[in-house]
């Protein structure tokens, strides 16, 4: 008798048999064989295309079935069936711990049953994506239902005006599914992306205490995420995003329908469009939903014909683009050339074109949108045929690599029985066939996407050729003496040197053991940035500093072929590496950093704050929270990119001194809000969140105070971060999840997951470093104060250079009414009313011990000054004006309102404090000193400067300290 395993590839059949008795100890059960359909060679094919399959059957053989009871795996698996079988689950719930029990439970039995006929083919892609995308709507709206009858039973019914007559009614929640939920396309293993709205304001009637709706709706809201998402003993449900409501993470985490309506028309973005074309009511109140999407929809499709979205679509593939490649993400079939990614670019490209004029295209499903556009005419027949067949087989394939292991990655296998597995299921004899299809299909999409989406300039090829001179220079073809006579009459300062640069670069192994395609790009590469570094006036040490660059990228030539392709980018490369040591230094540690070099307009003009949180906010979208490493990465990348834009336009003069200062201020605060969320969001999945003392659980109520530079608003490009963490929770309280901690412990966590992630080196780098000496009680102090003992210590233990420290002090990232409180207890201290004379001498005995232990030695400073530290530097005008401050605010309470050098001066002067003119003359003075520390830190220069250096400055910032410090 034949083992049912034969007949299966052979890496297949060898892993089966290896298996076979583990899975089935006591054989094959007959319930399992007995329905029509069903043998031991099936079983064995599904558990050699499955490790999911296998591990269900190995583990949970009473849950199998029991599934197939109502229903054998040869039958479909529709909508009603999967509502009606949750029904016999939702029977045995009487709590909340039940519910999460029974919706894991009746995801494992639809999992099993989606996965196991999708792998083997008895379901086609259409099925496939209905009945998982039904049994998401199911577990919501199953989830929700109860959830909140439970609310209602605790805090009231929430009531208000009915959305569509006006009058008093009963409210609801709406969810909106985004994405492939929404269109009914979701992925056998996905996270969801949800929206949650109410209709209207009001309270709660009939509960113990009333609640307004939004905080109803916000508690639903919490308890529906962990209904689904929270990890227990059972498993999970669906992974929940919630990222894609308006303000993303820091946004409220439901809204009335005004509010969202508010929210699109006056700040929708166009990625937000985008993201609206999918949006569906999934859960809740179907009835109002309508009325919400409704309102919706001219925000998502315009009356006229709408050719900005092209623009759109080409920053958002340009972003998911630059992902890719900083991620080696070429295998990715969904982010990747020609993958799934840019068909949906290319239908939702005419959606929101056209859409607003064809009605026929406000529709969510991808297939079904293919058709109209055939219909329309706005794509030929073979067009539609390629890009249909292509989208069937990329998300069959997209399922079969995530059927495997019920997990989410559309990165394909690189081990060969993983590889065969996929063969299998996709109906190939071989990975090698298998393959060749899928680039066949990816080719086809690229060719179609870049004819549709790409712009004018992606198909011009009008480049200008480089002299070939410059090819036989760096192929070492023209004999040395020509070859030193070509590069001296264009202008290489140092021939001798670029000979010999460009002969260590041919011997570097790496050059010597590339593989044909990298070799012929670099060939390509070196004429070209040969004579592209004659346009600048220091060629030979331009190409010195250009050539770290090109060792980092000699295995991942991709780079070279965006300078090929991008000559613009590549004059802004030489000319920035000419102005700057420190940028060529950055691009060399992360050749991503060339993308910001192809838009010369954003380049020079970095965003304001608003922007730079939105970009954050896109870029982290698909990253979940709990992928720490990933956030980690994206966020390195996401300050050097930007960063490079401030240093580019400082360089060029497009931002003055204060701007610069202002921008690289800006990238800190959006990153470190970000950081706080992702924190924050790790341990309430652990913990649940910190509750308040009336039972009420904490958004945040969490602060970082940014010190020194930072609060100061004058960071510089290598600068550290001086932070302070504060929160205004109630100590003795504990957290809401299952594993509750202290609220003491949880922001002690806090605190030090906050710093994990700033200090950790990554292969990107630090992100910053961190220094929190400035806390209370500074090293041996707790991490995180609560503001109350943080105001103590103010009040009580505070050293005089603590409270001088304060005055820079401000709040930049977190909680905005603990935030608020803290800039209240700083009024507060700063105003406090202080002994003139005495405080004089503390500031002076402090000045002095930091001269004397970072200023330059006497016997030195005929030949050095240090613009920080030295007498008539930097040190001298910051600690005049924090006496000033701390000195006057009792009698001058308005001087607290800034915590930077500049507007205190100019405050002091307003104030009488300082005379105007002086103010003026130090205010003048600090920036030109600063000006140059920052132009030095571009040069890779220190704060060191030859010892005659500013003598007008000096001379008169030494006298203003004798007249304020010492004769006053």
């Amino acid at each position: 008798m034949s083992e049912p395993w034969q007949g299966l590839p052979e890496p297949l059949a060898d892993d089966v048999a290896g298996c076979w008795h583990s899975v089935f100890p006591e054989g094959v059960p007959g319930w399992l064989v007995s329905p029509e359909g069903m043998s031991e060679t099936v079983i064995a094919t599904a558990i050699s295309r499955s490790l999911f399959l296998r591990q269900t059957l190995q583990r949970h053989l009473e849950h199998v079935r029991a599934l197939l009871d109502p229903r054998p795996l040869t039958e479909p698996t529709t909508p009603d069936y999967l509502n009606s079988r949750w029904q016999e689950f939702l029977g045995s719930v009487d709590g909340e711990p039940a519910l999460h029990t029974a919706l894991r439970q009746f995801r494992m039995e639809s999992q099993f049953r989606i996965i196991w006929r999708d792998l083997m083919r008895w379901a086609d892609l259409a099925e496939t994506m209905a009945a998982t995308s039904a049994f998401a709507d199911t577990c919501i709206d199953g989830a929700l239902n109860w959830l909140y009858r439970d609310s209602c039973e605790q805090y009231g019914t929430p009531r208000g005006a009915d959305p569509i007559t006006g009058q008093e009614s009963d409210q609801k929640m709406v969810v909106l599914g985004m994405g492939k939920l929404g269109g009914r396309e979701l992925n056998v293993s996905s996270d969801i992306d949800l929206i949650f709205a109410f209709p209207g304001k009001g309270e709660t009637v009939g509960g113990r205490r009333s609640l307004d709706n939004q905080q109803f709706f916000v508690r639903l809201g919490q308890r529906l995420i962990q209904a689904l998402d929270q990890i227990t003993a059972d498993g999970f449900v669906f992974r929940v995003d919630m990222r894609l409501r308006p303000y993303g993470q820091s946004g409220a985490l439901a809204l009335s329908f005004a509010a969202l309506e508010t929210y699109y028309q006056d700040q929708g973005r166009d990625w937000e469009r985008y993201a609206m074309v999918k949006a569906r009511v999934v859960a809740g109140d179907q009835r109002a939903g309508r009325v919400l999407m409704d309102s919706l929809r001219p925000f998502v499709y315009r009356k006229y014909i709408d050719f900005s979205a092209f623009e759109s679509l080409r920053s958002m593939k340009a972003m998911i683009s630059r992902e890719v490649r900083r991620q080696g993400m070429e295998n990715n079939i969904k982010l990747g050339s020609g993958g799934i990614r840019e068909i949906e670019f290319v239908v939702q490209a005419f959606q929101l074109i056209r859409g607003g004029r064809d009605r026929e295209l406000q529709q969510r499903e991808l297939l079904v949108i293919l058709k109209e556009l055939e219909a329309l005419e706005l794509l030929p027949p073979s067009v539609v045929q390629e890009l249909r067949e292509a989208y069937i087989f990329l998300r069959n394939l997209e399922h079969a690599l995530q059927g495997m292991e019920d997990k989410q990655t559309q990165l394909l296998p690189e081990d060969a029985l993983a590889r065969a597995r996929v063969a299998a299921i996709m109906g190939f004899d071989s990975w090698d066939e298998c393959d060749q299809a899928l680039q066949a299909h990816r080719k086809r999409v690229a060719t179609h996407f870049a004819n549709i989406i790409a712009t004018e300039d992606d198909d011009q090829e009008d480049r200008d050729a480089p002299e070939e001179g410059w090819q036989e220079i760096w192929l070492a073809e023209m004999q040395e003496a020509a070859a030193l006579e070509w590069l001296k009459a264009r202008g290489y300062e140092k021939p001798e040197a670029t000979l010999a640069e460009l002969d260590e670069l041919r011997a570097n192994r790496t050059v010597q053991t590339l593989q044909t395609q990298g070799r012929r790009r670099l060939n390509q590469f070196m004429p070209m940035l040969l004579a592209k570094l004659t346009e600048v006036e220091n060629p030979s040490e331009t190409l010195s500093r250009v050539l770290q660059l090109v060792e980092a990228i000699l295995r991942r030539t991709a780079y070279m072929v965006l300078l090929l392709e991008n000559p613009g980018a590549c004059t802004q490369l030489v000319r920035l590496c000419s102005e700057s040591p420190w940028i060529a230094r950055q691009l060399a540690e992360t050749p991503l950093l060339l993308d910001e070099l192809l838009n010369a307009e954003s380049l020079y003009h970095p965003p304001a704050k608003a922007e730079l949180q939105d970009d954050l906010r896109q870029q982290m979208l698909r990253i979940p929270f709990e992928d720490l490493e990933e956030q980690m990465e994206s966020l390195r990348h996401f300050k050097k990119a930007h960063i490079l834009r401030v240093a580019a336009s400082e360089l060029k003069g497009t931002l003055p001194l204060m701007k610069v200062s202002d921008y690289l201020t800006w990238i800190a605060e959006v990153v470190l809000d970000h950081v706080v969320e992702v924190a924050f969001a790790n341990l309430v999945s652990r913990h649940g969140y910190p509750r308040r003392a009336d039972g009420s659980a904490c958004e945040t109520d969490f602060a970082i105070i940014g010190y020194g530079k930072l609060g100061g608003i004058e960071l510089g490009y290598t600068s550290d971060l001086d932070l302070v963490f504060v929160h205004k929770a109630d100590p003795e309280q504990v957290t809401d999840g299952d594993k509750s901690i202290d609220n003491a412990v949880f922001y002690t966590r806090l605190g030090q997951r906050i710093v994990h992630i700033l200090n950790t080196q990554t292969p990107s780098g630090q992100l910053y470093e961190v220094d929190m000496r400035l806390r209370p009680s500074g090293n041996s102090g707790l991490l995180v104060s609560t503001l109350q003992a943080f105001e103590k210590y103010q009040r009580e233990d505070a050293w005089t250079w603590e409270h001088q420290a304060l005055a820079r002090a401000r709040g930049v990232a977190g909680c905005k009414d603990t935030l608020e409180a803290f800039e209240a207890i700083r009024h507060d201290i700063l105003c406090e009313k202080r002994d003139r004379q005495k405080l004089r001498d503390d500031v002076v005995d402090m000045r002095e011990k930091m001269r004397a232990s970072l200023g330059t030695p006497e016997s030195q400073q005929a030949e050095v000054f240090h613009i920080k530290h030295d007498t008539g530097g930097i040190v001298d005008i910051e600690f005049m004006v924090q006496y000033l401050m701390l000195a006057w605010c009792f009698e001058h309470p308005e001087l607290t309102q800034w915590s930077d050098n500049i507007r205190q001066m100019e405050e002091l002067g307003r104030a009488g404090v300082l005379a105007v003119e002086d103010a003026e003359k130090l205010r003048e003075a600090f920036i030109s000193l600063r000006s140059t520390i920052h132009r030095r830190a571009l040069q890779n220069l220190n704060s060191q400067v030859a010892g005659d250096a500013f003598p007008d400055e000096r001379d008169y910032i030494r006298a203003m300290w004798k007249k304020v410090m010492i004769e006053t």
